[in-house]
């Protein structure tokens, strides 16, 4: 489970959030395209931009809900 307390410094502040377990799989970048991205130094993603509608909203929580690691919480400040 996804821990607001180790999550990268990158995420924009909101919702959702991924954290230090990410595995860099990308997955959340293909399911969410328009809100997650890719940190090519880390090699992990983080939320770049949170879902600002319903659509946007159901693929960030298919995100999290695929997430083979756990590494998207949906509990961002």
């Amino acid at each position: 489970m996804a821990d607001a307390a180790h999550k990268y410094p990158e995420n924009v502040t909101g919702k959702y959030y991924v954290d230090d377990q990410c595995i860099d799989c990308d997955l959340c970048r293909e399911t969410a395209p328009a809100n997650f991205t890719r940190n090519d130094d880390g090699g992990h993603s983080y939320v770049h931009k949170q879902p600002e509608n319903e659509e946007e909203e159901k693929l960030c929580k298919e995100a999290m809900e695929g997430c083979p690691v756990e590494a998207i919480g949906p509990d961002g400040a």
